[in-house]
């Protein structure tokens, strides 16, 4: 990861968490929500057919987006700086972690990647992954940057800045 590289997530985060959640500990939110989980495989080989220049791929499973965020930043001595307003939350997903008092970057996801691309490749990388089923709803959800290596950065809707810190004891139980 080198300052510069965009950070794109490949779809709508926490589903899987709110999903196990809602079943194991018999909660309903309203609505259904499905795990994502799904083989990654060929989304990622559609990304590699328009440029090998993908700087890192990652899993964000336990501890979410967050933890997958603060490993990168922390292996590659970048900062990150994500938008929270881009970051995709389903509504159902937001909704059920205002209740339970969780921050839905910290929530398992089980079908969804992180990527850190080259910015000259980002639009590129976007196209091939909203052309994939598992990739629809890819999105720029930050950047790689200078300051503060090695911490993760979110700027809010208010215009102000939180660090996101690694997620310190468990949200949920262990899955498997």
């Amino acid at each position: 990861v080198v300052p510069g590289d965009v950070v794109i997530v490949s779809g709508e985060i926490g589903l899987h968490g709110v999903a196990i959640m809602s079943v194991r500990e018999g909660l309903e939110f309203g609505v259904d929500v499905q795990s994502d989980c799904a083989p990654l495989g060929g989304l990622v080989q559609a990304m590699l057919a328009v440029t090998p220049d993908l700087h890192v791929l990652r899993d964000p499973t336990r501890g979410g987006l967050a933890a997958a965020l603060n490993e990168i930043a922390a292996a590659s001595g970048a900062g990150v700086v994500i938008h929270e307003g881009r970051v995709p939350v389903p509504e159902a997903v937001g909704n059920a972690c205002a209740i339970l008092g969780l921050d839905p970057f910290y929530v398992a996801n089980e079908g969804k990647l992180v990527a850190f691309v080259p910015r000259e490749h980002a639009d590129a990388v976007l196209d091939a992954m909203r052309a994939h089923p598992l990739g629809r709803g890819a999105t720029v959800i930050g950047e790689a940057v200078e300051a503060h290596p090695g911490l993760v950065v979110a700027r809010t809707g208010l215009g102000g800045t939180r660090v996101v810190d690694l997620p310190i004891g468990e949200q949920l139980p262990r899955i498997c």
